[in-house]
C-alpha cells in the first residue's frame, strides 16, 4: 500500500501545495498477491482547493476507484466540481458521450454530500450527477471494500459532520498494513481509537500551542496533541498535515515530538510513503 499526498496546505491551498488531498494505491503486483485483480487500486482521501489539477500529474482521474470526503469545508471537497467536469465531459471517454457508466464513482461522505456538491457546482434543476458520481454517507457504512482496500469511518470533533478513515491494505513486505488519517479534528476519544495500532497515522494540525489557546475547542488538533493522540494510540508512525501557510513545519514538528518517541514527519506533496 502507498500513500501520495496530492495537497498538503491547511484551510486554504498555499503557494506551493493544494489544500489537502491523498492518494492511497495498492500496485497491481500487490493487489494480485492478496487475490484481487491485477490493476493499481486507487482510493482518494479528500480533494481540496486546487487538488484537482496536482492529481492528474499522477494518475488518471478515470482510474479512481472510491474518494472519501471526511467534511464539507472547501480545503476538503471543493475540487469535486472539477472530478464530475473530467467524468462527464472528457471527450473521449465522459459519459455524456458514453452514455451512463455501469458504476459511478462512489463518493463516501457525510450525510449532505450529494446536496453540498450539487449547489456547490451549481447544478441547473432537474440535473443530476448521478450518471458520475454514487454518493454514499459514512453514518450507513460502517465497513467497505474497494477491491484489496477495507476503509472505515471514525467520527471526529469538528464543528460539522466530520469523518476521519482507517485504511488497510497489502503492505509492500507482505501481510496487511494500516494508515489512519484524521481528517479535521481535535482532541477526542475518537480520534485515538482510530488511530489505534495503526502502521502511519497521517494527522492534520493546524494549531499551534499558545498561540491558538483561545480558540474555541473543537476544530484542530496542534502538533502537540497530535503527538499525544498517537502516544495514546500506539500508532507507529506519525506524518503532520493539514499545516496552513503561516505555520512554520519546524514549530509543528518540535511540538508532536515533545509527545510522541516514534518517527514523525511533515508531509510532502508528491512523496510516496511505503507502508
Amino acid at each position: 500500500m502507498r500513500l501520495i499526498p496530492i495537497g498538503v496546505s491547511g484551510s486554504f491551498p498555499g503557494p506551493a501545495t493544494p489544500a489537502s488531498s491523498y492518494v492511497v494505491r495498492v500496485p497491481a503486483a500487490e493487489a494480485a498477491a492478496a487475490g484481487y485483480a491485477a490493476r493499481d487500486w486507487n482510493v482518494l482521501l479528500d480533494l481540496g482547493n486546487g487538488a484537482f489539477g496536482a492529481l492528474q500529474r499522477f494518475m488518471d482521474p478515470m482510474e479512481l476507484d472510491a474518494v472519501s470526503i471526511s467534511h464539507l469545508h472547501p480545503d476538503h471537497c471543493a475540487d469535486l466540481s472539477g472530478l464530475y467536469v473530467y467524468l462527464r465531459y472528457h471527450p473521449e471517454r465522459g459519459s455524456l458521450r458514453t452514455g451512463p457508466r455501469d458504476a459511478p464513482l462512489p463518493v463516501y461522505g457525510p450525510s449532505t454530500a450529494e446536496r453540498h456538491v450539487a449547489l456547490s457546482y451549481g447544478l441547473s434543476e432537474g440535473e443530476s450527477m448521478d450518471n458520475d458520481f454514487a454518493f454514499r454517507s459514512w453514518a450507513e457504512h460502517p465497513s467497505v471494500q474497494v477491491g484489496p482496500l477495507t476503509i472505515e469511518p471514525h467520527r471526529v470533533f469538528h464543528p460539522v459532520e466530520t469523518y476521519g478513515v482507517r485504511v488497510t491494505g497489502p503492505s509492500v513486505s507482505g501481510g496487511m498494513t494500516t494508515l489512519a488519517y484524521t481528517g479535521d479534528t481535535d482532541a477526542c476519544p475518537s480520534v485515538v481509537e482510530l488511530a489505534r495500532g495503526v502502521d502511519l497515522l497521517l494527522s492534520e494540525a493546524a494549531f499551534l500551542e499558545g498561540r491558538d489557546d483561545g480558540v474555541e475547542p473543537g476544530i484542530h488538533l496542534t502538533g502537540r496533541r497530535a503527538g499525544q493522540v498517537a502516544t495514546d494510540a500506539g500508532a507507529h508512525r506519525l506524518l503532520l498535515t493539514h499545516l496552513p501557510v503561516w505555520n512554520d513545519p519546524a514549530d509543528s514538528l518540535a511540538e508532536a515530538r515533545g509527545a510522541y518517541a516514534g518517527p514523525v514527519d511533515v508531509a510532502e506533496p508528491g512523496t510516496v510513503y511505503e507502508l
